[in-house]
């Protein structure tokens, strides 16, 4: 084939992609190693970058999904390259993501990957390409516990474990969020192209809003409580305590000065 899709400068991972994975690398042996002089510095490095890592793969899912399914103009509109300049919204899926981490420690849906379904025939394939993007969040969140579920943290440096830890919580509340059935989100994706065209009809004008419905939600202290009991009892399934994942929340916000409690090992 000869389609601007396909050709191999579409493909090629962009240096911006590796530049993030560069500083997501030097800032782990950092934390790692303790060489950083101020810990929470490299902490909150480490866990940014490797946060916009999982954002590029997330998308990166939901375009190379699309590709295998039919749309091959996902390569001219360089989303193959992991480039996250060149998504459709870079402020909705790795700015604003970013500051709700810094703000709140939870998992902000992206979404900036225009796919033209049109090209794409089967039900099957369209909720295939939604979902691909949050199990990706959901691989990247097994990753980063598998040394506690595992039980494999011998020789871990507790900072470092500490930023695993939110890490997870970073993924794991970034898959439920968008595994929720909200018009907007990859959950509605997943079941949209099974419903009736009058239900689809009637639900489209409140696509916009749906992240914005949700996150109302989490305002409302009874849901709030609801979702983040769910998110830490998911966590402790997979060895993670509440313990981890507090202190490394705190040592990310490491501006708010030091937390005496994390310093001492259990």
């Amino acid at each position: 084939m000869t389609t601007a899709a396909t050709r191999h400068s579409d493909r090629r991972v962009s240096p911006v992609f590796v530049g993030i994975l560069a500083v997501t690398a030097v800032t782990g042996w950092a934390t790692w190693s303790g060489f950083a002089a101020q810990p929470g510095v490299a902490v909150f490095l480490f866990v940014t970058a490797a946060w916009i890592v999982s954002l590029c793969l997330h998308e990166y899912a939901h375009a190379r999904t699309a590709l295998h399914s039919g749309d091959i103009s996902v390569g001219a509109k360089g989303y193959l390259t992991l480039n996250p300049l060149k998504y459709t919204h870079a402020l909705l899926s790795i700015v604003l993501p970013v500051i709700f981490v810094i703000m709140g420690g939870i998992g902000l849906p992206g979404g900036a990957v225009f796919i033209e379904r049109g090209r794409i025939r089967g039900r099957w394939r369209h909720s295939l390409i939604s979902a691909a993007g949050p199990l990706t969040n959901v691989l990247f969140a097994l990753v980063c516990t598998a040394p506690f579920w595992l039980h494999a943290l011998d020789g871990v440096p507790q900072d470092f474990r500490f930023a695993l830890a939110f890490l997870a919580l970073l993924q794991v509340t970034a898959a439920i969020l968008n595994f929720l059935p909200v018009p907007g989100l990859d959950g509605y994706g997943v079941i949209e192209p099974w419903l009736s065209y009058n239900v689809k009809r009637q639900v489209e004008p409140f696509a916009p809003f749906g992240l914005l419905f949700v996150f109302a939600l989490l305002w409302v202290p009874s849901v709030n409580n609801v979702f983040f009991d769910a998110i830490d009892s998911i966590l402790r399934g997979m060895g993670i305590e509440d313990f981890d994942r507090y202190c490394g929340q705190e040592l990310y916000r490491f501006w708010q000065g030091t937390n005496e409690f994390c310093q001492v090992s259990r």
